[in-house]
Parts: C-alpha cells; structure tokens; sequence
C-alpha cells in the first residue's frame, strides 16, 4: 500500500514537473468551473487552479487525468491556520490528495468518505495544494467532482465549527465568559424555541429546528421570515454526541455558519442569558452592547 502511494505520488509530481504546457485558470479567484473534456486529449499536461479566497466551491465535470488545486489567499498577515473541505454530494469520478512534504495523502474517495468534512491544518506556508486524481472510466457518461472550501482562523468562530471536525469537546458548556463573547463574536444571534430535533446516526449529526423570534445577527441567510406568522425559522446543527433535546422557553442561540448551514455554539436561556448580561454591564465587563 505504501509502495503504490509513494508511486501515485511519484507519477503525478513528474507529470506536473514534466508537463510542457501548465494551464492555470483562476476562475473568480474564489470559485471555478470547468470539464475535464475541454482539455487537449493528447496533452499529458496537468490543469492548474488558483483560488485566492478563505471560501469558495470548485466544479469538476467529466473529470480526465488530474487537477491541481492551490489554495493561497491573498491576505496579509493571514491567521488562517485550518482548511476545511466538503465533497459535493455527487462526488463522483475522481479521489481527492493533499500535498504533503511531496507526498500525496488520500483526503476523499470517491467511494466512501464523500459526506464528511474533512480538516486539516495549513502550516506555516499559508498555501496549500490539493489533488484530484480522476478514476479509469471507460465511458463519457456525466460524472461531475468537486468540493467546497473554508480556510478558518482559530481566533474567530470557524474555531467552532474546527472541533466539530477535528476534537471532541464540542459539548463542552459555555461559561460566562463564553456566553458574553459569543453574542458579539458569532456568525448568528437569534432568539427562539426548539421545535423538533432530528438525530442522524449516519453522519452523526443532529438537526435543530428553530422558530426565532428576533434575529439580532446573521452572516447569511439562514433564518428566513414568514409573513403569516411574523416569526423567523431555520435549522442549527450539532453533534449527535451532545444529545441535543427539545426544551421549553426562549432561548439565545448563538454559533457559526459554515457551507451553508448553522453550527450551534452556545444556547443559554434568554433569561439566563439577560442576567448574566446586565450583571456585566454594572461591573463594566461585557465585551459589547447587546440590544436587549
């Protein structure tokens, strides 16, 4: 196993060195689109994406021969130290490697592996190479690989979502502390009741239904209005390890968003929470205002 890994990794690094001609294609700089089959048939070259984002998608049709994907992003004393990536859910005609010391490390198969976000740290060269091997296909039929990205910093709110994938106290309860930094840190704030929650034993996942009240911030959105009713509602995710279970009464949900979804950080009860808040406030110690 380790012979053939070391040989894939030989072959693919010489096909690049040895290539004479590099396509570099840099899309929106952020996100790019392409077919394996808009490629020169007899070119031994190996296709070369930049992406200069902290997020975005890439979209690999008909995949052929080999992709070359370099993540840097142009930032400035950048604290970015995590990648993140997850595989479409039709990932299919390809495996994903990142680049390791001139190594490739298998990151996604094509066969298994596809719903899990994958992370890893980024080092100390800020730029990271992955790449996507396409598989023997003996047909053209439509087989479509790709991934979305998020380059996270350990010191912001993508840290929340980095223990979800790369540590297990994620359930750890929020102290004080950690109450008051998150309503001004988090990528959400919003007040609501649980409606349901579903547990997902495949991914491991459970899915919070929320009927919000007040959204006081959201990055994206996630939380939608519905003019009948007047009120918000949208889905949070967590570990099923937390077992997360419907309670009643208002509370504070705080937490990150990440490819499109909610992450839960911390989800005091409101009232808690206004007590714990206006008790800062006399001592001076809360780390913003909060509209209460």
């Amino acid at each position: 196993m380790h012979k053939s890994r070391r040989l894939l990794t030989l072959l693919l690094l010489l096909t690049v060195l040895s290539s004479r001609r590099l396509w570099c294609i840099a899309g929106d700089f952020c996100s790019w689109k392409g077919s394996g089959l808009s490629s020169d048939s007899r070119s031994r070259a190996v296709e070369q994406v930049h992406l200069r984002c902290t997020e975005g998608s890439l979209e690999w049709m008909y995949p052929v021969r080999a992709l070359r994907v370099i993540l840097e992003p142009n930032l400035i004393n950048s604290k970015h130290t995590t990648v993140c990536i997850k595989p479409h859910s039709q990932f299919q005609g390809a495996n994903l490697y990142v680049e390791r010391s001139r190594e490739l490390h298998l990151l996604v198969n094509e066969v298994d592996g596809v719903r899990k976000v994958h992370c890893f740290g980024m080092g100390s060269s800020q730029r990271v190479a992955l790449f996507l091997q396409a598989s023997p296909q003996k047909d053209l039929s439509r087989r479509t690989t790709g991934f979305q990205y998020e380059l996270l910093n350990n010191q912001t709110s993508g840290a929340v979502f980095q223990k979800f994938a790369l540590v297990e106290d994620a359930c750890r309860p929020c102290d004080n502390e950690d109450l008051l930094m998150a309503v001004c840190t988090s990528d959400f704030v919003v007040r609501g009741s649980i409606i349901h929650v579903f547990h997902d034993l495949g991914t491991q996942i459970s899915q919070v239904d929320i009927n919000a009240l007040r959204v006081h911030r959201q990055r994206n959105s996630i939380f939608q209005p519905d003019d009948i009713t007047g009120t918000w509602s949208g889905h949070i995710r967590t570990l099923l390890q937390c077992r997360v279970r419907k309670g009643a009464g208002d509370f504070l949900f705080t937490g990150s968003e990440h490819f499109g979804d909610a992450w839960l950080g911390c989800a005091p009860r409101y009232k808690d929470f206004i007590e714990i808040y206006q008790k800062a406030k006399k001592l001076r110690s809360n780390p913003c205002d909060f509209q209460t």
